[in-house]
């Protein structure tokens, strides 16, 4: 045993047993090692009888000059180690379906034994709900199977201590299989026995309520709490749920437990009752401190237990009931003990001790007293730092003897201490509580009295809150959950951490199975499954502080179907039927549905027959009669539907008259001189039984006296013949069948087949209201020639055409008929909409179900002239910059004799419109006008309207302004490419379109190689084509012989530079080279003489040859000037020819030469004439007709000269 403690001066150690004063340095049997601050002792011998006794209960005493302090209470029990006992072989044997427990026996022992049943092999016996282990070590067996027999159920006794493991004597157990299926039995407590059990424990300790039962079904447990909830933080279920474990466990737990075993045959019920006691604990421990001499001294202790602990002092391990009475120290009864007016000789360790039935306890508490000036432990101008809402604490650790008292000042407030959430300590802290924004800033702690002072600085961060908390989701198996936690925390804490648990377990990013996703503020379950059910937790963790919110995850599916449908309680026509809910898969049942087939009408399949609310587990069915129910019933959550129940057994309901009779009895006659009565056919299902029919009553309302007349038939409708046109009958339909009639039908009124009216309406009228509405009236027809339901009256109103004079227009005009119904009470209406000026014709016919009478006379009738319609179009044309010509035509519809027009026009301003000027037409054949002196600048609204003697029509309107003289366009920009220029523009809003010239040349050529292109304003865009690239032109944009605009332009490319002539080119040397190769050569000897008599390509012949003046060099050119450009063709352009249809074999020399040129060769009259096109209009037009850049113009190629030299350029 050692015994540890710490002092100045070091301590010295003192042992007592049992009370008595111990000594273990004079036992010859034990050994001391003795340290700086620990003393221990042991024994040299470990034998039982040598161990024996050391058995008792020992305290540690250390001292030095300042006092003695104790140590609490040691127990030291010896026991003798566990051994293997000699056994007998045990043989068992049980029928099959019977309950059996095999002894397991460990030895008796201070130490827990752990029990392992196990076989020869030293493999587990497979434990279940049917085969567990109880608390004492037997092998429970709730009911026997064949398969449990065997020779080598094994326990085995391990005791963890002394690491030794007991193998008892197999037991062998035989079990004879049953003559017939095993009888079922209720449940039975096996252990413990009786209906009752009582526990005594410990606070702290962990405690195991046991119940295990025998049975057949294997009986299912449930533990539950009388008194209470049973807690889920302290208890477990173990051993297949056959045992209840308590850790830690606390007076709140005691109370009444329940463990029910229930199978199909009944259930057993077992209750414990719980009491729960207590060692003693500290509930305040006195605190060890400095003290000034004359100071008053409190040491609080209290401890609290089952039963209530006793408090005792001792001063330096000696009891106060041994020492000297002194006035100036009491107990108060809180178990306190206080000393007045201290002094050095009250210096000393004291031991207040706690103990009850079930122990004690001990703490030293050290009292110095002592005189030492102030100082201030804690560093000055730290920082404190919090978030809203929590508790502050600012430190200001003093030491000294008087303890220094600290005052704190600063913050926002005059007095700290006067707000309620600051509260100086004891310790010289300062705690605010529920800190907020306002009590940032700077605090100062100094000690009373002296100069001694720290500064403290308080930063309060705004608390971190979550916005959005996740929701509670419940989500079907394979779906996915999305739990959201949006939060706000301060910036300056910088982005929180976002933590997920599940069941306080910390969650981690799935990267196999994708089971958890976390983006931003979102978690996401995947294909949820049963595991995936819980409580998920979002963290928001800044420097500070933490927020959290919490969800619950629920695994909900449609609901399992019913089952065990009862039919209970048959009456006459109606049912109980009753069943037993499914599993609600987490999703409360909200309704059953009832449903039902017919046995003779299985083709209709499954009809609902009643809904009840999701917690009603039965239902009254009223059933028809003469039928052969099935039924099933479907459970609804908020997921969907259950499948369907298994059908309950058929039932079948006996046979009775029909209980109703058919509904929407009536008269559809249709053929004259019939009766057709019909009605709403009934289902089968209301026959009620066999030989069912129907029974057709029918009289005459009017002259048939009480006498019906009667038949039968097994469908409607029935037909009675010869009965006249549209006579009223009284008729009735009842059920009959072989039980009897059903209940008394009321009659109802039906008709006769109608046919149609006999007469036309008489005294139609027409009244003209104005132009186009008119007033007709007639006499009220005779109901009798109707011969039918009177549905109203037709007004068929024809238009013959215009009242105009050119009276052959009616005839060429189509009439077009209109159709006005009325009701049958109306013997007047209002037409309108007609046309004016026009003339109708009017006739009025009376119709019933069956069809319209004849028409009335055709009445004629003239409308009055009126207003015209607005003109058909209108046309502006603008001569000049202040004319505007207006033309129309006149209007589809003049609705009378046109006698001219009437235009109004206003010029249009932004802030207001100008006055309405007025011009009148009186000539209705004149059908343009031309408005002069117009404001060029100003737009115009136009109205045009015919007119009539009845009045104006309705204007035609149009805006518009005039056309302003020709201008050049502005606006003008130049996108260039290699062989080409895009030239675009914006024409002046409405300006007249003008023709202007576009004249480009190359910079180096000067205006001797000027080409001009016309172009019209209108067109908005031209493209100059056959330019060459890399090359700088001037562009001038000219108006009446005027340039407008001007630029220059770099076209895009490598300009192609002129090869000059070198000796490589020259005659001689080609000659020379010639002849060489002539001589040495015989081939190339002939094929010169051949080319000597018939080359057409010779020099000479080319000399020889006419030439046109404007092809003919400038200069004199000799041969090998000549032949540089042929060269040249050759080399530098190879591509012209291709691609050009002019070239060919017979004119390759002039089309090489001017393409390499890429310039005109003409005579200086003709490049003058094309030069100056500014001399006139004159010579810009004949420019247009006859210059050579007119590929149009150019004449055939003559004398081997191109035919056109503009593609080139």
């Amino acid at each position: 045993m050692s015994c540890e403690a710490s002092g100045n001066p070091p301590p010295k150690f003192r042992w007592t047993k049992d009370g008595e004063e111990f000594d273990p340095g004079s036992d010859p049997e034990m050994k001391v090692t003795k340290d700086s601050g620990s003393f221990a002792f042991y024994t040299l011998s470990n034998t039982m009888d040598t161990l024996k006794q050391y058995q008792g209960k020992y305290v540690c005493y250390a001292s030095n000059e300042l006092g003695t302090a104790m140590s609490n209470e040691a127990v030291l029990i010896t026991d003798v180690p566990p051994s293997q006992q000699k056994e007998k072989k045990v043989t068992e044997k049980a029928e099959e379906g019977n309950s059996i427990v095999l002894k397991c026996n460990p030895p008796q022992s201070s130490m827990e034994p752990i029990i392992h049943w196990m076989d020869w092999k030293l493999l587990h016996i497979q434990l279940s709900e049917r085969v567990v282990v109880g608390k004492d070590g037997s092998l429970y067996f709730a009911h026997l199977t064949t398969e449990d027999s065997r020779d080598d159920y094994t326990c085995n006794v391990q005791y963890l201590a002394t690491r030794t493991i007991l193998a008892k004597e197999p037991i062998t157990l035989t079990v004879n299989p049953s003559n017939s299926v095993p009888r079922n039995r209720r449940p039975h407590m096996m252990r413990p026995t009786g209906a009752h059990s009582t526990y005594h424990t410990l606070r702290g300790q962990t405690l195991e309520l046991e119940c295990i039962v025998q049975g057949l079904p294997t009986p299912k447990l449930l533990w539950v709490r009388k008194d209470g909830e049973l807690s889920e933080s302290r208890t477990t279920k173990e051993m297949f749920d056959r045992r209840l474990r308590f850790t830690n466990i606390s007076e709140t737990d005691g109370g009444e437990y329940q463990c029910i075993a229930e199978n199909s045959q009944g259930r057993a019920v077992h209750t414990y009752t719980v009491t729960v006691e207590a060692a003693p604990y500290w509930t305040k421990e006195p605190v060890s401190q400095l003290y000034a001499p004359g100071e008053t001294v409190r040491l609080d202790c209290q401890a609290d237990g089952i039963p209530t602990p006793t408090i005792s002092w001792t001063i330096n391990g000696i009891p106060l009931s041994e020492i000297d009475k002194d006035p100036r120290r009491r107990l108060t009864a809180s178990g306190s003990l206080i000393l007045e007016d201290v002094n050095f000789g009250d210096t000393a360790i004291y031991q207040c001790q706690a103990s009850n039935k079930h122990g004690a306890i001990l703490t030293n508490t050290n009292v110095y007293v002592i005189e030492l000036s102030p100082q201030i432990l804690t560093e000055d101008s730290n920082t404190y730092t919090f978030t809203e809402g929590q508790k502050a604490l600012l430190e200001c650790e003093t030491f000294g003897s008087p303890k220094p008292k600290v005052l704190w000042e600063g913050g926002r407030m005059s007095s700290l201490l006067a707000d309620y959430r600051m509260n100086q300590l004891t310790n010289g802290g300062l705690e605010i509580s529920n800190v907020t924004r306002n009590d940032e800033g700077t605090y100062v702690c100094s000690v009373l009295n002296t100069t001694l002072s720290i500064t403290a600085f308080l930063e309060v961060f705004n608390r971190t809150v979550i916005l959005s908390p996740p929701q509670a989701q419940k989500v079907q198996p394979g779906n996915t959950a999305i739990f959201t936690c949006q939060a706000l925390s301060d910036p300056r804490l910088g982005v929180p951490l976002i933590q997920w648990r599940k069941n306080d377990q910390k969650l981690f990013e799935s990267h196999s199975d994708e089971k958890y996703t976390f983006e931003g503020e979102d978690l996401m379950v995947a294909n949820v499954g049963l595991d995936d059910e819980g409580v998920y937790t979002c963290q928001v963790i800044t420097k500070m502080d933490m927020a959290e919110a919490s969800a619950t995850l629920t695994l909900c599916d449609r609901p399992d179907p019913p089952s065990l449908l009862q039919i209970s309680n048959p009456k006459h026509l109606s049912i109980t039927l009753s069943w037993t809910p499914g599993d609600d898969h987490n999703s409360p049942v909200q309704a059953f549905v009832v449903e039902f087939e017919d046995q003779d009408s299985k083709e209709k399949g499954w009809e609902e027959l009643t809904k009840v609310r999701g917690d009603v587990e039965r239902a009254t069915l009223p059933l028809w009669a003469y039928m052969s129910y099935r039924f099933r019933v479907i459970a609804i959550n908020e997921e969907g539907k259950s499948d369907p129940s298994k059908p309950s057994q058929i039932h079948i309901t006996p046979a009775q008259a029909p209980d109703s009779n058919p509904e929407d009895v009536r008269s559809e006659s249709e053929d004259p001189g019939t009766l057709l009565i019909t009605w709403q056919k009934m289902e089968q299902r209301q026959f009620g039984g066999p030989d069912f029919k129907y029974r057709v009553l029918w009289r005459r309302v009017v002259g048939s006296g009480p006498n019906w007349h009667m038949n039968y038939t097994t469908e409607p409708p029935f037909i009675v013949g010869d009965v006249g046109n549209f006579s009223a009958f009284d008729i009735k339909v009842q059920a009959v069948n072989e039980k009897g009639v059903g209940p008394e039908p009321d009659p109802v009124i039906g008709y006769s087949a109608e046919d149609v009216p006999l007469e036309s309406p008489m005294d139609v009228g027409i009244v003209l209201i104005d132009s186009t509405t008119i007033k007709v009236t007639w006499a009220a027809i005779n109901k009798e020639t109707v011969r039918g339901h009177l549905l109203g009256y037709k007004i068929y109103l024809t238009r013959l055409g215009s009242r105009s004079h050119h009276r052959h227009r009616r005839s060429l005009e189509s009439g077009s008929t209109t159709v006005v119904e009325t009701g049958p009470n109306e013997e007047r209406k209002v037409i309108s909409e007609l046309r004016p000026y026009s003339s109708y014709k009017l006739a009025v016919a009376v119709y019933n179900t069956k069809g319209e009478g004849p028409k009335s006379e055709p009445l004629p009738f003239d409308t009055n002239e009126g207003v015209p319609g607005r003109p058909m179009s209108l046309i502006l044309d603008s001569p000049s910059e202040t004319e505007i010509t207006l033309h129309w035509t006149p209007p589809d519809e003049p609705n009378g004799i046109l006698v001219g027009y009437l235009l109004q026009y206003q010029q249009i301003i932004e802030s207001e419109d100008s006055p309405m000027q007025v011009e009148t037409i009186d000539d209705p054949k004149v059908t343009q006008l031309t408005l002069r002196n117009l404001d060029r600048h100003s737009h115009y609204r136009f109205y045009l309207r015919g007119r009539t003697d009845t009045g104006d029509g309705e204007p035609i309107t149009m805006r518009g302004a005039t056309t302003l003289d020709g201008a050049p366009p502005v606006n003008i920009s130049v996108s260039v490419g290699e062989n080409s220029a895009n030239v675009t523009w914006i024409a002046k809003k409405r300006h007249r379109s003008v023709d202007f010239q576009i004249q480009y040349f190359r910079k180096k050529e000067g205006s001797k190689g000027k080409k001009t292109e016309k172009v019209n304003s209108s067109q908005s865009s031209h493209q100059l084509q056959g330019l060459t690239p890399g090359t700088h032109y001037w562009l001038h944009f000219i108006y009446n012989n005027n340039t407008f605009y001007e630029v220059e332009i770099d076209t895009n490319g490598t300009e192609v530079t002129e090869v000059q002539p070198s000796f490589a080119t020259q005659g001689w040397f080609i000659g020379v080279v010639s002849a060489i190769v002539l001589l040495l050569l015989i081939l190339l000897i002939l094929c010169f003489i051949k080319r000597s008599k018939g080359g057409k390509y010779s020099v000479k012949d080319k000399e020889d040859g006419p030439m046109d003046s404007e092809a003919r060099p400038m200069k004199d050119e000799t041969f090998g000037e000549y032949s540089d450009l042929e060269e040249k063709r050759t080399a530098s352009q190879p591509s012209l020819c291709e691609e050009s249809k002019l070239c060919s074999q017979d004119n390759l020399d002039f089309n090489g030469s001017s393409a390499v040129t890429t310039e005109l060769n003409m005579d200086e009259s003709l490049a003058s004439q094309i030069s100056r096109p500014s001399e006139g209009p004159e010579a810009y037009h004949g420019l247009q007709d006859s210059s050579l850049l007119n590929p149009t113009n150019v004449p055939s190629a003559t004398n081997g000269m191109p035919n056109s030299v503009t593609i080139l350029d």
